[in-house]
């Protein structure tokens, strides 16, 4: 019995946490979340159960919890997804189907929206090509090397879905280039998400989380992640914490816990993700 008790003390805490702050976690499907640096705010995207119908919504951290979510202030009339703020919070990255020049779209495209002296957003821009293409975008995430890495199913790809990257040089044209074959397949990559520090990435393929070492030589062969953190069903959506040692994401594993949020605490847990408990 002195074993047995001695043991269970002793056993380590689990790698992998549901996250299920109340107010955002729910029946449908809550996934893609994003820390704003400015202000705490919690943006994220809730869809069907079936994970259809994408919309952004942000909720606040008040003296009550997370407030209700509430669609972000720039929305558009198109299905909206993948937030992702810049590390000075000026600038968020999201895929839309928003109208353009008054036009109704089917076409996933990478859009910015930034603020303005006050804080304030302001109207969203839609990325120029050869950024954006006749095919779909998904997940723009900018790094520390100065591209901004992302999903599209555009032609000339290794696969149906490719990892491309893109930017900008001083004339502001922007170059495009595909990340090859050590990470990229013949099958679908859809998410690439490079830590705080560059020196990996994490992407989502085929429904699976990966990882991608940096080296001298460019992106190393992609590793799948353990059984800890990939289920039978779908991973995706993931964010870094901002010190890179967890990583939030959101889980369809058809069951209860479908579309909801879980915490990987790669080497230790730390006080992330943002704890907006209840001080009544």
């Amino acid at each position: 019995m002195v074993l047995a008790l001695l043991g269970a003390a002793a056993a380590p805490a689990p790698k992998v946490r549901p996250w299920k702050p109340v107010g955002i976690a729910g029946p449908k499907f809550e996934s893609h979340p994003a820390f704003d640096p400015r202000t705490g705010d919690l943006y994220f995207v809730r869809s069907s159960p079936a994970f259809a119908g994408w919309r952004i919504l942000i909720s606040h951290c008040t003296e009550k919890g997370w407030s209700g979510p509430a669609p972000v202030p720039f929305a558009g009339d198109g299905v909206e997804a993948d937030p992702y703020f810049t590390t000075d919070g000026r600038s968020l990255y999201f895929i839309s189907t928003r109208s353009l020049d008054g036009v109704k779209r089917k076409d996933l495209d990478i859009w910015r929206v930034d603020r303005d002296t006050s804080g304030a957003w302001g109207a969203p821009t839609h990325l120029p090509e050869p950024v954006n293409s006749p095919g779909a975008e998904w997940f723009p995430r900018p790094a520390m090397d100065g591209w901004l890495y992302f999903g599209s199913d555009r032609p000339g790809g290794l696969g149906a879905t490719d990892i491309w990257r893109a930017r900008p040089d001083s004339t502001g044209k922007w170059a495009v280039e595909n990340l090859g074959p050590t990470v990229n397949t013949p099958g679908d990559e859809y998410e690439p998400l490079p830590a705080p520090d560059g020196s990996r990435m994490i992407l989502m393929a085929d429904g699976d989380l990966y990882e991608s070492r940096k080296t001298r030589a460019g992106w190393a062969q992609r590793t799948k992640l353990g059984p800890e953190i990939n289920s039978e069903g779908m991973e995706v959506g993931a964010v870094f914490s901002p010190s890179g040692r967890s990583l939030l994401f959101a889980r369809d594993t058809k069951g209860p816990d479908s579309g909801e949020l879980f915490v990987w605490y790669e080497n230790g847990p730390e006080a992330w993700p943002p704890d907006c408990t209840s001080h009544d």
